[in-house]
């Protein structure tokens, strides 16, 4: 509804998140009541919408092993670090508005949900990170460059040229983080939300009308639409954002959340503990907490805010619904599934 990878979306890590992206939604809906009846996610959208990542001598195979085990202590020491402690989703998983995408560990992409304009048929070829948004998807393939697909009434998936790092769909457009730390939008600017300040960023996260960075010194830069105080970061220092429709969320230096904009559903209420990532999506959102759960609030009714137990290494919000992969590699989804963005192929 995501950079590094993750934002969703509707901005989702996603990615992920609409995050790393509903990478949402971009990694973005306004929410009714708790006692609104079932609705599809288009029908959820219409009604959000009216309210809101010293060589070795020879000694034997004892001292090489030692080594090698030693090496690989450390590297996976940095590697928890990139990706667990960034608090940025690492954009292998995007949940969008009614779909979901996941880049395969041989890194091809593979989507399932809604397929209107094409946005759940990936192309060909091998990728570092995806973001699905509202109606399209990008992702970020070895070489750096940025590839779209689905609607472009906007010019959404007519990405920039040049080298990426990372990439996030939203609503109506679509922004990346260059790998010279600036940001490129392209899309929608209706609200400016494409276009983006000076300096360098670390990650973006394009929501439904507005977008969210963070920059290299940690602070949180938002433009775009502000209806809702979505665009009004706190102060502080910050390790990731992820921006929905009417409200965006982010993991602060400390591992507290912080969240801004509409809470009609109780999406930006955030809850007690220390968080690895956040990924804000339509009325709900969810994070994966350093002990490798995932939380999620906001609104409910589809059970998107219900998330399995076990242990996590990355969530995506997207519209209703909510998909995370697990420690063991298997990929999860909850929420609403009209449209089966809910039920993962076998990977």
């Amino acid at each position: 509804m995501a950079d590094d990878k993750q934002a969703s979306p509707f901005g989702g890590e996603t990615g992920h998140g609409l995050a790393d992206k509903c990478s949402l939604c971009g990694g973005r809906l306004d929410h009714a009541a708790k006692e609104t009846p079932r609705a599809s996610a288009p029908l959820l959208l219409l009604q959000l919408l009216r309210a809101r990542y010293a060589s070795i001598a020879a000694r034997g195979t004892r001292r090489l092993l030692v080594v090698v085990a030693a090496a690989l202590v450390v590297l996976a020491a940095v590697l928890h670090f990139v990706f667990a402690e960034s608090g940025v989703a690492d954009g292998r998983l995007s949940a969008g508005l009614n779909h979901t995408c996941w880049v395969k560990s041989n890194g091809t992409v593979t989507c399932w949900g809604d397929d209107f304009d094409g946005k759940a048929r990936p192309p060909k070829g091998s990728f570092l990170s995806i973001s699905a948004g509202h109606g399209h998807t990008c992702g970020v393939k070895t070489g750096g460059a940025v590839v779209c697909w689905g609607d472009n009434f906007t010019g959404k998936t007519a990405p920039q040229g040049g080298s990426f790092s990372s990439v996030s769909a939203g609503g109506g457009h679509t922004c990346g983080v260059k790998t010279d730390g600036t940001v490129a939008c392209w899309g929608d600017n209706l609200a400016s939300q494409a276009t983006p300040p000076n300096g360098t960023f670390l990650s973006v996260s394009a929501g439904g009308g507005h977008t969210c960075g963070v920059k290299t010194d940690g602070a949180i830069a938002c433009w775009g639409d502000n209806t809702f105080g979505q665009a009004t970061p706190p102060q502080g220092t910050f390790l990731a954002v992820s921006a929905s429709i009417f409200h965006t969320c982010a993991v602060r230096t400390d591992r507290t959340l912080a969240c801004w904009g509409s809470s009609s559903a109780g999406e930006a209420r955030t809850p007690e503990g220390k968080f690895a990532s956040v990924s804000a999506g339509g009325g709900h959102t969810c994070g994966v907490k350093t002990d490798g759960t995932v939380a999620c609030w906001g609104l409910d009714t589809d059970g998107e805010s219900t998330p399995p137990t076990g242990s996590f290494s990355v969530v995506s919000a997207g519209g209703v619904h909510a998909c995370g992969a697990k420690t063991d590699g298997t990929i999860v989804c909850w929420g609403d599934n009209t449209s089966g963005q809910a039920t993962p192929p076998a990977m």
